[in-house]
Parts: structure tokens; C-alpha cells; sequence
């Protein structure tokens, strides 16, 4: 079937040897020995067989490397299709030869953004065989395009060889007008990781807040553990933009236990606004935020009703069914603000059967006179699966409740009851 279709590559025929290119093409690296007649294509009077053949080699892949000349000079070709196809082939292949790179590189001054984007994509396919292209990459980071600002960014993270030349000038784009070109300079920055700390360092305070966001980001992805550079992320809980102090709670909350005290010392500092986010960040730490139970537990009994109610939501999130963080749910049941008992209400289910000494407690709630209290109160009667016929009795009175979304939780919590009770009668 090859031989064939090599055979019919010389057909009088535009539409024939059209579609035998592109079938060999569909073949991929089947298609090998069709390497030197697929680039004799190339010199094909009609232009969208030359296109053709350009596609099919790269789809080849390595095996392809023979091509690679032939390709690279297209890249200059009048067709934009052609030199787009020759682009995207090279990449394809893979090889980073000396003329290929340089080629390349000239190419970033095509006029199509399109095809500018898709060299720096191909440079970054080809990985670190392809660093002498850094610098070139590094001044597209100044395209006026989004696009190529982008894929120069992205690939200057695959080549990784020599990505520590382009540390100053990605730092410089933490504050480009376009999230995009912003995103992916922070992940090419993050995954150089160490040598790009100090420069990260140099602007922590820069007066551009959108640069100071990319820093505290980049420091947050990256889990720093260097309790210097997080306090140093953790001053900016204090910025006067309301975006930097949310991505610094982000960043903490990334970095994970490290970040536990120097949150915890913030929270006392701090005005109310800001400690709900910093106690949004100690819960989503999880079990690592352990020992910021005893501080947390204290908010739940005496901070703000909104502090309150962020603790309790804290202590759910963070799921260790310690004895003081049961007992200081609990006794939050009976808080005056609603938002408190049912956010109290809701992190007792989190916990599960550990939370069974909460089951009084409870049942009290049951009986609360907003509806959001009596819904998640008989939604963890379900999650900790500890039941008593005073429990059932105060369920059962719910089925009737004024409010469907509380009578639908009571019968589905009964029913779950009713299933484990059947199973704990066959295992007897």
C-alpha cells in the first residue's frame, strides 16, 4: 500500500498526488521510505501539495530528520499556510539542528502572529537541544502579541537549559496587561524554582499590585518552606490592595503547615476583614493546620460572629475530632448568631462517628428556630451515624417541617439511619 502511494506521489493528477500525501501522512511513522519523495513534494508547482507534504513529514515524526533542511527553508516560503505547515513539522520532529534553530528564529519576525506563536511552540518541543534560542525567546516575551508573548513563556520552560537567563525578563512580565502571558510566566518562573527566588524577592514590594500578586503566587506555588520568605509573603496580608492580601492568604494556604504560625500571628494583627481570609486559609490547609486548633477553638468561643463562624468552618475543614474541638462545636450549637450554630452544625457531620459525644447537643438543635440550623443539624445525624430514640423522635417531627429542604434532609438522614441499623442487626 506504501510503495503505491509513493507511486501515485508523481501522478499527473493534482487531486492524486494531494491525497496520497495526506494519506501517507495518516500513516505516521509508517510512512518512512516515503521520507525522500514526500520532499521532492515540496518543490511542487501547486502550493497545497507542497503544504500537504510539509504536514505529512512532520506527522513522519524523528524519522523525518533527513527533512529537516528542506523544511527550515520553507519557512521563508510566500504561501503563510506552507510556512505554518513547515513550522508546526519541525516542531513535530523534534531535532534542534543548528539550521533549524536559526531558521527558526528568524521567523519570529514573520508578520503572522499565528505562525510567530507557532515557533516558540516548536522551540519548545525541541526542548533543551534548542537553548541558543533563549535570548530570542526572551525578546518575544515582548510581542505585541498575547499569543506569542504566551507560547515564548511556555517554552522557554520546556528548553529548561539556560530558562535562568530569562529570570529578569519573566520577572518584568508578572506585571504584562494580558492574565495569560501573566499565567505562564509565573509557571515558567516556578518550575526554574530556587536560582528564581531572589529576583522574586527583589520585587515582594513592588508598585505595581498586579506584580506583587504574581510574586506571592509564584512563592505559593512553588511551598516554600524558608520561614523568612514566608514571612516575607505574609507582610503582604497587610497591602493596601484588596487583590495582593486575598493572593497572600492563596499563597499561605499553598505553602501549607510552614505557613501556620506566621498565620497565626497575623490573625491577632490583623483587621476583621482580613482575618476571615487568613482563617480561611489556616482550614484550608487541612490536618497540617493541627496545631492551630487551640487558637482556633478560642475565635469560635470569643471572636466577632463572623470570625466565630469562619472558626467553626475552619475546624471542619481541617477534620481532627479532637475532644476540645468536639466540645467547642458543641457548645457553638447554642451560639446567638445562626451563622455560628450552623456552620458549628455542619463541621460536626465532617467529622463523623467521632463527634458522637455532640449527638445531645444535636438533638437541641434539631429543635432551633432558623431552618439553615435544623438542615445541617439533621445532616450530620447522617455523617456521624450515632442514634438514639430521642435523636429519631426529633428527626421524625422534622418530616413535617415548613421548610421542604429540612424535611428532605430529615428523610434521608431516617433512611440512612434505617440502613445502618439493618446492617448492625445481620452482623449480630
Amino acid at each position: 500500500m506504501i510503495k503505491e502511494l509513493i507511486e501515485h506521489l508523481d501522478n499527473d493528477i493534482r487531486s492524486i498526488r494531494f491525497n496520497a500525501a495526506l494519506v501517507l501522512g495518516e500513516l505516521g511513522e509508517k510512512a518512512a521510505d516515503a521520507i525522500s519523495p514526500l520532499e521532492n513534494c515540496l518543490d511542487d508547482e501547486d502550493w497545497s501539495i507542497c503544504r500537504e507534504a510539509a504536514r505529512a513529514l512532520g506527522k513522519i515524526g524523528p524519522a523525518a530528520e533527513k527533512a529537516i533542511p528542506r523544511l527550515s527553508e520553507l519557512l521563508t516560503n510566500d504561501e503563510e499556510t506552507i510556512r505554518k505547515a513547515s513550522v508546526i513539522s519541525l516542531g513535530k520532529i523534534g531535532i534542534a539542528t543548528d539550521e533549524a534553530v536559526t531558521r527558526l528564529v528568524t521567523a519570529f519576525g514573520d508578520k503572522s502572529e499565528d505562525i510567530r506563536s507557532e515557533v516558540a511552540k516548536t522551540l519548545g518541543m525541541m526542548g533543551p537541544s534548542a537553548h541558543k534560542a533563549i535570548p530570542n525567546l526572551i525578546e518575544c516575551l515582548r510581542d505585541p502579541s498575547w499569543m506569542v508573548r504566551t507560547a515564548a513563556a511556555q517554552a522557554i520552560d520546556g528548553i529548561g537549559t539556560g530558562s535562568r537567563e530569562a529570570i529578569p525578563t519573566l520577572i518584568n512580565t508578572l506585571g504584562d496587561r494580558d492574565w495569560r502571558v501573566r499565567y505562564r510566566s509565573i509557571n515558567t518562573l516556578v518550575q526554574i524554582g530556587e536560582p528564581a527566588i531572589p529576583a522574586l524577592l527583589e520585587v515582594i514590594n513592588h508598585n505595581n499590585p498586579v506584580v506583587r500578586q504574581g510574586v506571592v503566587e509564584a512563592f505559593g506555588e512553588m511551598q516554600i518552606t524558608d520561614s523568612q520568605i514566608i514571612e516575607s509573603v505574609a507582610s503582604l496580608l497587610n497591602d493596601k490592595e484588596e487583590g495582593v492580601r486575598g493572593k497572600t492568604a492563596d499563597a499561605l494556604r499553598s505553602i501549607g503547615k510552614g505557613a501556620i504560625p506566621i498565620l497565626i500571628e497575623s490573625y491577632v494583627k490583623s483587621t476583621s476583614e482580613m482575618k476571615i481570609l487568613i482563617m480561611s486559609a489556616i482550614g484550608g490547609i487541612g490536618t497540617d493546620a493541627q496545631t492551630a486548633i487551640p487558637t482556633i477553638t478560642e475565635i469560635l468561643k470569643g471572636g466577632k460572629p463572623q470570625e466565630r463562624s469562619e472558626a467553626a468552618r475552619a475546624l471542619g475543614k481541617i477534620g481532627v475530632a479532637e475532644e476540645q474541638v468536639i466540645s467547642a462545636l458543641a457548645g457553638a450549637l447554642t451560639d446567638k448568631k445562626s451563622i455560628v450554630r450552623r456552620e458549628s452544625a455542619l463541621s460536626l457531620g465532617k467529622l463523623g462517628p467521632a463527634a458522637s459525644d455532640a449527638v445531645p447537643a444535636l438533638v437541641e438543635a434539631l429543635g432551633d428556630k432558623k431552618p439553615d440550623v435544623r438542615w445541617r443539624a439533621s445532616e450530620a445525624f447522617g455523617k456521624i451515624g450515632v442514634v438514639d430514640s430521642n435523636s429519631i423522635e426529633a428527626l421524625q417531627n422534622l418530616l413535617h417541617d415548613e421548610h421542604d429542604y429540612v424535611s428532605e434532609a430529615a428523610q434521608e438522614t431516617l433512611d440512612i439511619i434505617s440502613e445502618y441499623q439493618t446492617e448492625r442487626s445481620e452482623k449480630q
